[in-house]
């Protein structure tokens, strides 16, 4: 017997004291010591790297598809349904160009055609060679009484032809813009469209047209007579009022001012890009009608006192020139101008979706929270 009480163990030996109760922590708690079988050890001995943490699948959102950005939701016709730059902007006049070739060249050679027609027979009944034919005859004993008579019968002739181009390019725009805009509303989205469906469409459009048409004109006129700078307000803020005439057919008065609301905010970037688009046409176009204004052309080099009159048959190729410049560059800022509005639908008010969904693209889903 030991003193403790306990059992003796073998002689010469003695049992060890029992260890002291260790304390049994309060229900409810747990103790801070893991139980051995969760303590795992590596073969050496040494304690394993601790494991991160499994995910939280509250912080996870899915991603969405995103579209590619070259091509947006898509490009089903001449143009990528996303906010376009200028140089898809003019890529796309020029596909369409190339790609409705026989509809776009063949609408702009007819008004083209029509066009120099009533111009040529404006000149023609108004003759104002003969009082050019008359100033040279003056010679220099003709008085100054005589010499002013002479100038303001020729600044009459003058404005009275340039009214007659200026009614006759006004029909020729309107009608031109018109089936332009239709076509253009199908090529974006890569429909195919006959002539006979596109003038079909524009047809009862054209008289309103034409009023909407002789309106921003006057408007430009006006503005530039007082002063050049104000001139670029209204050929600037009003220039979409004809594609949105056409395509959302409403009012006169409703199209300016769609194209008022489209254009603001954004007032230079349309103004820079059609202007860019009237430049490129106006260079091509006196690329193209050099040739067949040669002989005034040649009346630069030879003697400045004599006055050129060109003859009818100067009159007729010079028309022949301008039918085939306006039949090749008229139609690029038409078909700018009605992409230009495209664009500035497509930044502000969504209408990608819209002509995607028209054109049986699925857009993808918006991103959803868990």
């Amino acid at each position: 017997m030991t003193e403790t009480g306990g059992s003796s163990g073998p002689e010469g030996t003695e049992t060890p004291k029992p260890q002291e109760d260790t304390p049994t922590p309060p229900q409810g708690e747990r103790s801070s010591s893991p139980a051995p079988e969760q303590q795992w050890q590596s073969p050496s001995g040494a304690t394993p790297p601790p494991q991160p943490p499994p995910p939280s699948y509250q912080s996870f959102q899915p991603q969405a598809p995103q579209p590619n950005w070259k091509v947006g939701l898509g490009r089903p016709g001449v143009i990528p349904l996303r906010p376009l730059n200028l140089t898809d902007i003019l890529d796309g006049a020029i596909t369409a160009m190339r790609r409705y070739w026989r509809m776009v060249f063949g609408a702009a050679a007819v008004t083209a055609v029509l066009t120099a027609a009533i111009n040529l027979v404006g000149l023609l009944l108004i003759d104002t060679g003969a009082d050019l034919e008359r100033v040279r005859d003056l010679g220099p004993a003709a008085t100054d009484q005589e010499l002013m008579n002479q100038m303001l019968s020729i600044l009459g002739g003058t404005l009275a032809s340039s009214f007659i181009t200026l009614v006759a390019t006004l029909l020729g725009t309107t009608v031109l813009t018109g089936f332009l805009t239709v076509l253009m509303g199908k090529a974006v989205l890569g429909k195919p469209v006959t002539f006979k469906e596109a003038m079909k469409e524009a047809t009862p459009r054209l008289l309103p047209l034409l009023g909407l048409t002789v309106l921003y004109t006057l408007a430009i006129m006006v503005a530039a007579i007082f002063c050049l700078l104000p001139a670029i307000i209204p050929f600037t803020f009003w220039a979409l009022a004809s594609p949105a005439f056409i395509l959302e057919r409403g009012t006169v008065m409703e199209a300016f001012r769609r194209s008022v609301k489209l254009v603001s905010g954004m007032f230079w970037r349309v103004f820079g890009i059609l202007l860019l688009a009237t430049v490129i046409s106006s260079f091509l176009a006196s690329i193209i009608t050099l040739p067949f204004s040669f002989s005034a052309f040649m009346s630069i080099f030879g003697n400045l006192d004599q006055v050129y009159i060109p003859s009818t048959g100067d009159l007729i190729l010079q028309s022949v020139g301008t039918v085939v410049a306006q039949t090749i560059v008229g139609p690029f800022t038409a078909l700018v101008t009605v992409i230009l509005y495209i664009d500035q639908r497509m930044r502000r008010e969504g209408m990608d979706i819209e002509l995607a969904r028209a054109a049986g693209i699925t857009p993808p889903p918006p991103p959803q929270a868990w």
